[in-house]
């Protein structure tokens, strides 16, 4: 009886049943030769269904093409739910009597690879990820040509069912990172997923913290980095961002560039981009909290600039520094989402505009417009964007601390954001590594960048817990 229901569901009646009311699905009939195909035409590739399916198959005699069949090409479904799965991933569905086959000719048009628009650099490779899982595959094999890169293929999504990729090398990852995510993305319950981003809401240790507990990459020398290292590095189809984990706090501040280029050069700029990260988070807080309880810290010369400054303007520095603030972001919204060319003439024209319009017409102070100027600016040294838009937001909280309590306001909230990375974690791993847990000898490549003859050793947090102890015991 069992035979016999699986049968039934593997016949040509109950496969079209099952996309009925879905004309973009091809059903061609050969009855002479008994063979039906059943496609979406949309999703194959056109060259190869003639020369590698219909032209073999049809000019053979009736009798040989079983033996056609056979070949390694053609893979033998026994499952209604494989065959169905099959089609719907682009492979075509051969039916020969009560025997069911699929191949996969799967030639969806994507785009090319290009280089990538959020993370540029100045030296080194070029190329970047697309939507294509395939092409992503690929570009991490063309960087590490080794039998030990392992490859999980995982599903997600109730409806739509989207494949996704776990990296690994072998006997170079901790294993416990590989079977920890593994059963995090594997317990997904949802109907759809469509990006990266989407599937990292759902396997973060901390959901509700502002900061991305995962790296984010669309450079494929940065993902075959992370593998070398230790790391395991996640693909969803149909995203050009690929995800790698364990991580910390320190590895949002550095690039590609930082590498390819003198390790003194390199050095300065990691520096430069944790300088920024202090301007950035402070500096216009910093503005807020001595305009409005600190005037001993400001010097002589500068105060009789800055009551000169101030004294048209209508609003206390709290509400100055939020309006502000607020229209900065306003103009890096709409110069992001309009066309490239219009998006940095609005950035440009309007930022220049409308700050001399806001002195002129005594709503603000020429030194809030500096204040919020280099914020902005020092946001954009960041090479992550989901690090710099945790950090911008994050500015906004600091500004109203340090509006109503003044420096110890400022002091306050400078503390519960370190306090509140102390705790996060990266697949259990402490997301403050190498500072908290202390692992000194991993600084060489955290604040500063050292020559490649002494990063050799690789991160202690993405080490196996027996590596660890080898080396504590030597």
């Amino acid at each position: 009886m069992l035979w016999n229901r699986k049968s039934k569901s593997l016949t040509l009646a109950h496969t079209l049943s099952e996309f009925e009311d879905c004309i973009d699905i091809t059903h061609r009939s050969y009855p002479e030769f008994s063979l039906d195909l059943v496609y979406f035409s949309h999703q194959i590739d056109q060259d190869k269904l003639h020369r590698d399916v219909i032209s073999p198959l049809i000019n053979t005699s009736a009798n040989d093409i079983s033996a056609v069949l056979q070949q390694s090409q053609f893979t033998k479904i026994k499952e209604s739910k494989d065959l169905i799965t099959g089609i719907l991933a682009g492979e075509v569905a051969i039916f020969h009597g009560r025997n069911v086959f699929l191949i996969d000719i799967f030639g969806l048009q994507s785009r090319t690879v290009s280089q990538s628009e959020t993370e540029t650099v100045i030296i080194g490779a070029h190329d970047a990820f697309t939507e294509q899982i395939g092409t992503n595959l690929s570009l991490i094999r063309q960087r590490i040509k080794s039998s030990h890169l392992k490859t999980i293929k995982l599903s997600v999504g109730e409806v739509t069912k989207t494949d996704v990729y776990l990296l690994y090398i072998k006997n170079i990852v901790n294993m416990d990172y590989v079977n920890e995510a593994t059963h995090r993305i594997s317990n997904i319950e949802i109907d759809s997923l469509f990006d990266t981003h989407m599937l990292l809401q759902f396997i973060d240790d901390s959901p509700l913290s502002i900061f991305p507990q995962f790296f984010t990459s669309e450079r494929p020398e940065a993902m075959a980095s992370k593998l070398v290292s230790g790391r395991i590095v996640v693909f969803v189809d149909g995203s050009p961002s690929a995800f790698s984990a364990p991580t910390s706090f320190f590895e949002y501040f550095s690039s590609s560039d930082d590498y390819n280029q003198r390790w003194m050069l390199g050095t300065a700029s990691r520096l430069l981009r944790f300088l920024a990260l202090f301007i950035t988070l402070s500096f216009t807080a910093l503005y807020v909290s001595v305009t409005t309880y600190h005037y001993e810290m400001i010097p002589e010369n500068l105060l009789l600039t800055l009551t000169e400054s101030r004294y048209k303007v209508p609003f206390p520095p709290l509400i100055e520094a939020l309006i502000m603030e607020t229209t900065i972001e306003l103009l890096r919204e709409a110069g992001a989402r309009l066309p490239s060319k219009i998006g940095q003439t609005i950035g440009i024209v309007g930022g220049i505009v409308i700050g001399q319009a806001a002195v002129q017409a005594g709503l603000t102070s020429n030194i809030l417009i500096i204040a919020v100027a280099s914020s902005a600016i020092a946001s954009f040294v960041t090479p992550t964007f989901v690090m710099s838009a945790s950090i911008r937001l994050l500015r906004f909280g600091l500004i109203i601390l340090a509006g109503i309590w003044g420096n110890f306001g400022l002091a306050v909230g400078i503390a519960a954001i370190v306090i509140h990375i102390s705790g996060l974690t990266s697949l259990g791993t402490s997301y403050l590594t190498p500072v908290a847990p202390f692992q000194p000898m991993d600084w060489k490549d955290t604040f500063i960048v050292a020559p490649f003859k002494f990063l050799k050793r690789r991160p202690t947090q993405s080490k196996s817990p027996n590596t660890i102890r080898n080396r504590m015991r030597k």
